[in-house]
């Protein structure tokens, strides 16, 4: 029987991210995938796949429409989407072939298959043959991810109602694309398709889109995607899905004829068939797998990280947890500053914003001092042709320390970064203002935005 001492379950950024750093610790690992790929939702069919399309139909939008006001004309322009696709593939196995070249590097023996737990310290991996093979090992590390959640009564059959997953890979431009869901998914992929020529309708049941985000920021998010063409419906209730018809059944209103369906409602845990119930683990009422801070679950020897745990499903939030994780498995040290963990929605213009939010903060009574900046009074936004959007800090009344950073605009996913270190730091406002910015660069409107805090903005 094959034995070691830490075999983790799933190899998305959590997975594989937690098997290489325990390698380099000198721990004997391996990690079970049951896809062919490494590299989990997030690679294969999420994260990287989407940012590839939704970087090409900006170019293809841009060429369309934007190219003309700076003297460049184009005769003749056209939509290849099956080569669309097709980079948008290639992109996908250049890295999770390079995952693949990682574990070699660090000698992290791989198995194809579906793992569960079968007592404590053993793993049953059943490949896609059948054949089962027993593991045993010291630790086990669950990082299953999540899957898309869909409606009561309302199946995902990949047809005409597709999950994020399908959405990659439409074989034509669909005449309209229904979105359930006001969420960053929905959002991102509903913008793809908008771009390359579908007529687009939200459907969000809350009275605003991008739940969890800064409402300031949301407002404004919903104004521009308005003016883009997206068709928001805001306190929209959907009851049910006509298959055969190709309709949208919402409450109070006439169905919505439609092509296709993407349902975006959020993702849940993925801890199906895993065999939690042979060591004693119980998931909470929405199949989240309960941990302490050190990842450890109700099973001796048996962590989890990432979706499977809850709190923000992203990507990078699970590689932070699985480091962390292995860390003070292998040292006993290990740490996350949640409260610096930035996020990105990939519209255009970009979502990022790291720390609390302004509603946040006011709901728990904390005073706060705000600045603002726009891009339009930024000179490097001007010459780029993209002035949409502001960015926006909240910092301590009494300390300035910085609280939250919420940007709209463009390449506001570079720019979080910034932010983020500062909060992790612990920098106050004053320090984002007196440090020295390049010129011309989108970066200055941060410094201006921290200016703006104690009321100083040079330029707006």
């Amino acid at each position: 029987m094959p034995q070691h001492d830490l075999v983790i379950i799933g190899a998305g950024p959590g997975g594989y991210v937690a098997a290489i750093r325990a390698a380099q610790l000198g721990l004997n690992v391996a990690c079970v995938e049951f896809e062919k790929a490494l590299g989990g939702t997030c690679l294969r069919v999420g994260c990287i796949p989407s940012k590839a399309l939704l970087e090409s139909s900006e170019k293809y939008a841009e060429a369309k429409d934007g190219f003309a006001d700076r003297g460049i004309t184009i005769d003749g322009l056209k939509l290849d989407l099956s080569k669309m696709i097709g980079n948008k593939n290639r992109t996908v196995k250049t890295l999770t072939g390079g995952i693949d070249g990682l574990f070699k590097k660090n000698k992290v023996t791989r198995y194809n298959g579906f793992g569960r737990l079968d007592g404590p310290g053993r793993v049953i991996v059943q490949s896609p043959d059948g054949k089962e093979t027993e593991v045993e090992t010291k630790s086990v590390l669950i990082a299953t991810g999540s899957v898309p959640a869909s409606l009561p009564g309302i199946e995902i059959d990949g047809d005409f109602v597709v999950s994020s997953t399908e959405a990659l890979d439409f074989e034509k431009v669909p005449d309209h694309l229904v979105v359930i869901g006001g969420g960053y998914i929905g959002l991102e992929m509903g913008t793809v398709w908008r771009r390359l020529g579908s007529k687009v309708t939200v459907l969000e049941y809350l009275d605003r889109i991008l739940p969890i985000s800064d409402g300031e920021i949301a407002k404004e998010a919903e104004k521009i995607f308005r003016k883009q063409g997206l068709d928001i419906r805001l306190g929209t209730k959907v009851v049910g899905i006509d298959y055969d018809k190709s309709q949208v059944l919402v409450e109070g209103g006439d169905p919505i004829k439609c092509d296709k369906v993407l349902m975006s409602v959020g993702r849940r845990p993925y801890t199906d068939s895993l065999g939690l119930e042979t060591v004693g683990i119980e998931t909470d009422r929405r199949g989240f797998i309960p941990v302490d801070d050190h990842y450890t679950t109700a099973a001796e020897g048996v962590y989890a990280v990432g979706d499977v745990i809850g709190g923000a499903m992203l990507a990078h939030k699970a590689e932070e947890e699985a480091i962390a994780c292995v860390e003070m498995l292998a040292t006993g040290h290990g740490h996350i500053n949640y409260g610096a963990i930035p996020s990105v929605v990939y519209t255009s213009p970009e979502i990022a914003a790291v720390g609390r939010t302004e509603e946040e903060l006011k709901e728990d009574g904390v005073s706060y001092k705000k600045g603002s900046f726009p891009f339009m009074a930024n000179g490097r936004a001007k010459a780029i042709g993209h002035t949409e959007g502001k960015v926006k800090i909240l910092a301590d009344a009494k300390t300035d320390r910085v609280l939250g950073v919420h940007i709209i605009g463009p390449h506001a996913g570079d720019l979080i970064a910034e932010c983020a270190v500062a909060m992790e730091f612990g920098a106050s406002s004053e320090d984002i203002a007196r440090s020295c910015h390049a010129h011309p660069t989108l970066a200055e409107a941060v410094k201006e935005a921290a200016l703006a805090v104690d009321g100083r903005a040079v330029h707006f």
